[in-house]
């Protein structure tokens, strides 16, 4: 399979269902006892497909009046591996499901948080095909 054709499975719309917009205040709602204390909403974005791999990346973006630097992000990827909520063995489960016969999740691992912008940091998914 080719990245157009993992891009044509992978669309705003399915990563939306794979990964809640709601999430985030349901992660802040568990982490601070309140959602209106994030300072940012956490996205799933496909990026790209290798022979033998499917690289996504959570996207941490500033909310209004917040201050995604002022935000501890670099101790996410250990985090978001843990957490019940972001679940990340239940959503490499689901994109499993998605990709059928074509190809089966092995394996994945969470890349350190980069910073990209003062609005936006990324947490890098690889998941491992076999």
């Amino acid at each position: 399979m080719t990245t157009d054709t993992f891009r044509s499975l992978f669309t705003a719309d399915t990563l939306a269902e794979l990964f809640p917009p709601h999430l985030s205040d349901q992660f802040f709602e568990a982490l601070y006892g309140d959602s209106q204390d994030g300072a940012y909403d956490i996205s799933l974005v496909f990026v790209s497909a290798g022979p033998k791999s499917l690289e996504f990346e959570l996207h941490l973006t500033q909310r209004p009046s917040k201050c995604l630097v002022c935000s501890l992000t670099h101790g996410l990827p250990e985090v978001f591996t843990r957490h019940p909520l972001i679940n990340i063995k239940g959503l490499v489960k689901k994109i499993d499901a998605i990709l059928d016969d074509a190809a089966h999740c092995s394996d994945w691992k969470m890349g350190r948080t980069r910073e990209i912008s003062r609005e936006l940091h990324i947490v890098p998914l690889s998941i491992s095909l076999s």
